[in-house]
């Protein structure tokens, strides 16, 4: 077992080893700019007025922006990028980028781009998950309909037969090609079809071993009882619960959507709050560790440290398969680095896809660094502290 304080993820000379010196200066040069949430602001909508206008932009957003935070622009072009993080032990988790799609033909080529990255995992170590949305290869107006209990025309009816089909498909493959598969969380007003089909794939093909994982969105009040509910549904029936515990995504949008249709706010109260439910789940999650695979999504460090204490209380093996640590591509590599110099489990999500399609994540990874309480700021110590280092 390795002693928790061994875990030093003020280590920048491990975090940033993978990074030359130009890549380091670089990178140090968008975080000083992401922290100004006015120029956040007005950078993006200038981004996206000058693709909208189809002004030659592209190649200033795949060095700056898209480099950071992005893989490539196909999984070819990731291929790169996947190595390098392997060196250091640290897996990728292939996150096809385009969003925003409503229609059959764009549904399926996003089903036989998922399953691409599906055969990549399984042929490549490296890349130790797959992962979809919903919404990816969905309508929103349907998942809306059925998560608010609304009856289908036969026409929906059919289109809704048709998502879960998609959904067999993408399970089914990676359980024959023994590979893990995350279906990402969506806002809530779209969430309840998402988590039913989540246990329904699991019901099939967890059975011995995690091959599905779901999405708990721990900023949600609601997320710690359902996860807990979710256990009693997994024991009775026999599977294994897959879960990619995180904090959440789409906090504002929720916040919005509540005031405006006059519901309750489903976001906690605090950001203490979601932290305070975050660590409980980890430790609901490691007192019932038997009946449980995990992957730990998250930015923050007392979690991370948590749930290192965690393995080694209950003498699990730092490399234990059904045990993860990750943290999205381009942030916190102080983390991911540092942890699996010490053995854990690690993985990125490594986003990819056309440099325009992949604009609105883009502009979220932009926007949370802003937001999110000393994100931008973190990254800027560390990367400076680095920079120091290597000048004496």
């Amino acid at each position: 077992m390795v002693d928790t304080n061994t875990v030093n993820f003020q280590d920048t000379k491990t975090a940033f080893e993978w990074r030359n010196d130009i890549e380091l200066k670089q990178t140090y040069a968008l975080f000083a700019m992401m922290g100004s949430p006015s120029l956040v602001k007005v950078g993006t909508a200038c981004l996206n007025f000058a693709f909208n206008i189809n002004l030659p932009i592209k190649s200033l957003v795949k060095e700056t922006l898209f480099k950071q935070f992005c893989g490539g622009e196909t999984i070819e072009d990731s291929t790169q990028t996947i190595g390098l993080l392997g060196k250091y032990s640290i897996g990728s988790i292939l996150d096809y980028s385009v969003e925003g799609a409503e229609t059959d033909e764009s549904f399926d080529h996003t089903v036989a781009e998922i399953i691409q990255t599906i055969e990549k995992s399984a042929e490549d170590n490296n890349i130790p998950f797959s992962v979809f949305k919903l919404t990816g290869i969905a309508k929103i107006s349907l998942l809306e309909k059925i998560n608010d209990g609304i009856t289908l025309s036969v026409e929906e009816k059919d289109q809704w037969e048709k998502v879960v089909q998609r959904v067999e498909l993408l399970c089914k493959t990676a359980f024959e090609k023994d590979v893990r598969i995350f279906i990402d969380a969506e806002e809530t007003w779209m969430q309840g079809p998402v988590d039913q089909l989540a246990l329904d794939m699991m019901r099939k093909y967890n059975k011995d071993k995690a091959i599905v994982y779901n999405t708990y969105q721990m900023y949600l009040h609601a997320k710690l009882k359902q996860l807990k509910n979710d256990l009693d549904i997994a024991q009775k029936d026999g599977f294994i619960l897959g879960v990619k515990l995180v904090r959440g995504a789409y906090m504002e949008k929720e916040a919005e959507r509540a005031e405006k249709l006059n519901y309750i706010n489903p976001v906690q109260p605090s950001k203490e709050a979601t932290d305070k439910d975050y660590d409980s789940a980890l430790e609901f999650i490691m007192e019932n560790h038997n009946a449980f695979a995990l992957c730990a999504g998250s930015h923050n460090e007392q979690s991370n440290h948590l749930l290192v204490e965690l393995l080694n209380r209950y003498g699990i093996k730092e490399n234990h398969p059904n045990f993860f640590f990750a943290q999205l591509f381009g942030m916190s590599d102080h983390i991911s680095f540092n942890l699996s110099k010490s053995g854990y489990n690690v993985a990125k999500y490594l986003p990819y896809g056309p440099v325009k399609e992949a604009l609105p994540y883009l502009f979220r990874r932009a926007e949370e660094n802003t937001s999110v309480a000393g994100q931008a700021s973190r990254e800027l110590t560390l990367v400076g502290e680095e920079i120091a280092r290597r000048r004496k």
